[in-house]
């Protein structure tokens, strides 16, 4: 079965699957919420034909060159799409680091650390990996937190972004 057709993992609450281009309206929800827009950034992401072209270009395009990336969220008994969690690959990092937003109703419920516990497993024991890096907006405490409590070290704060338009972030990272 193709990956794009099957969850990546269940866990005691979640199912983590392959974002499709069905997923856009649940997109341009996630990526315009107050919380995405002040600790992930604006993606531009205004319409359904915006947000396609976020999964083509963004999720998509990265499971088909990785075999990785941003998974969808969907509570087990209902299905339900509740955020995203999973791995990039970023030219700026040296390794790939794991993402995680929820929409803000789902925040603070064990969510974003079930399913990130999920995609550490698997970055251990399907994708292989040696390490997994994270990033942070400077300020975002939950993240931190939730960082801290996998596992992760903090290394150091970098420049993201372009030189006309940095970014600094917390750089973390877990070894396996």
């Amino acid at each position: 079965m193709s990956e794009t057709a099957s969850a990546i993992a269940e866990t005691r609450r979640l199912r983590l699957r392959p974002l499709r281009l069905d997923d856009a309206a649940f997109i341009l929800r996630l990526v315009n919420e107050p919380g995405w827009l002040r600790y992930i950034g604006d993606k531009q992401v205004h319409t359904l034909d915006a947000a396609r072209d976020y999964l083509r270009n963004g999720p998509l395009a990265m499971y088909a060159r990785e075999g990785f990336g941003l998974w969808l969220l969907e509570r087990l008994d209902d299905g339900l799409p509740l955020g995203l969690c999973g791995l990039i690959k970023r030219d700026s990092l040296p390794d790939p680091d794991i993402g995680f937003a929820l929409l803000s109703e789902y925040e603070g419920q064990g969510y974003a650390r079930e399913a990130a516990e999920a995609t550490l497993a698997l970055a251990r024991t399907r994708y292989r990996l040696a390490r997994v890096l994270a990033i942070t907006s400077l300020e975002n405490p939950r993240s931190i937190g939730l960082l801290q409590a996998l596992g992760f070290a903090y290394l150091r704060q970098l420049e993201l972004g372009t030189t006309t338009a940095p970014n600094p972030v917390r750089l973390f990272c877990r070894e396996f």
